[in-house]
């Protein structure tokens, strides 16, 4: 049976070459500009989540602020500053913490030899290299004993390599950082960072040596890693820090509480709701090759009625009719996906990757737009095309399989 409607499909298909082939094109040119628009969005995504990585993991960063609300004796706008002691205090108060580092930062000249330019130097833990996922390309990070042993050793980024050693070996090298000696332990691998907290364009030294160079005392930032559910540890981390520095837990501008999984799940919302958009855009162009589709079909039924007349009168039932014009069209719309997906390969290889931060930074171009087809995308766009191709090739069908036999004997 359904060997005899795939024949009779093919015949059709044959019988009228140039309309089918037509028809095929249109679905394929449809169908090539969902997966390329699908293709687009994941792309996109992928770029974006790129420059996210620097951020870490399970990643909460707390910077200082002013109050806004009044709590107990503090009246609203007084400053809040970190210190160590928030660290301490954070540690001992805030559950599933796993390493926790302070910022303590100072624009300062290094210098090299004669080269010389103004870097953002950032005094850390050891541990800051794991909080914020910092990817050593030469050499190492410095370590706990490092920094106990106040030793003065310097991790560098890969733009600051760039000027101040123009391609030669920076490792064991030393660097004169506001006049005062340190020696280059390790190179940072280039990162997709940009603005004030441009990681390639930064110092990492220990925290004890930062002393050297600035009063201490009080910290730009406190960064925390942490396992858990996020939601919880925030709310530890606000209420601690409200505890000890008296004002309202629900004040979020008293201090400014960065929480990487959030931000990332807003941006993952954003992203999606950019791949949607342009999936129904896709859609909607592959419903123009629907709609020619239609018609063939609606024009197939008409010249075919005397036909459906006979087949209907030597005993061929309604499902009969219905099955056999559906199939002629299904078989178009696959023919034409194929086509479309082929197309759609092609153009992908041919484009290559599209600027999104290589826009904006030199070598970052991990960050940019690859129209990468994978399974996902398919699987969509073949339902996307299915859905087409049924609703496209169902409406036909069903004018044919209704029609009065006698009548349709009568046709001219």
């Amino acid at each position: 049976m359904l060997n005899d409607i795939g024949k009779q499909a093919y015949g059709a298909m044959r019988h009228n070459r140039r309309r089918s082939m037509l028809t095929m094109l249109g679905m394929a040119w449809g169908i090539a500009t969902v997966v390329l628009l699908l293709a687009y969005g994941s792309g996109f995504q992928r770029g974006l989540m790129a420059a996210f990585t620097t951020f870490g993991g399970n990643l909460i960063a707390i910077f200082p602020g002013r109050t806004e609300l009044q709590a107990g004796g503090t009246k609203a706008g007084t400053e809040v500053r970190l210190t160590i002691r928030d660290l301490e205090n954070l540690r001992a108060e805030v559950p599933f913490l796993r390493r926790s580092s302070p910022e303590s930062n100072k624009q300062s000249l290094v210098a090299y030899g004669q080269r010389s330019a103004t870097y953002m130097v950032r005094g850390t833990f050891s541990s800051y290299q794991q909080c914020r996922h910092v990817d050593v390309g030469e050499g190492s990070f410095f370590d706990d004993q490092q920094d106990f042993a106040h030793m003065r050793v310097a991790v560098i980024g890969n733009d600051v390599k760039k000027k101040l050693f123009s391609g030669q070996n920076a490792i064991g090298e030393s660097v004169r950082i506001d006049g005062i000696s340190y020696q280059v332990v390790g190179v940072i691998k280039k990162m997709l960072s940009n603005g004030e907290d441009n990681m390639n364009a930064m110092v990492y030294i220990p925290y004890s040596t930062m002393s050297d160079l600035k009063n201490t005392y009080y910290l730009e930032a406190i960064v925390l890693g942490y396992e858990g559910e996020h939601a919880k540890v925030t709310k530890a981390v606000r209420d601690s820090m409200a505890f000890h520095h008296n004002f309202d837990p629900k004040d979020k501008r008293a201090v400014f509480v960065f929480d990487t999984i959030e931000g990332f799940q807003e941006l993952a919302i954003i992203t999606i709701g950019i791949k949607v958009l342009l999936g129904f855009i896709g859609l909607l162009t592959l419903g123009i090759g629907g709609v020619g589709l239609m018609n063939i079909m609606l024009v197939s039924v008409t010249q075919r009625t005397r036909e459906i007349g006979i087949e209907k009168a030597l005993g061929a039932r309604r499902w009969h009719i219905l099955l056999q014009f559906l199939a002629e069209a299904l078989a178009i719309t696959a023919i034409g996906g194929l086509l479309g997906v082929v197309l759609a390969y092609i153009v992908s290889w041919s484009v290559g990757a599209l600027p999104l931060w290589s826009a904006f930074l030199d070598d970052a171009s991990e960050g940019d737009i690859h129209l990468k087809i994978d399974s996902a995308i398919l699987i969509w766009s073949t339902a996307i095309l299915g859905f087409v191709g049924i609703v496209s090739g169902m409406l036909p069908a069903i004018k044919a399989a209704r029609l009065d036999p006698i009548e349709a004997l009568r046709y001219e």
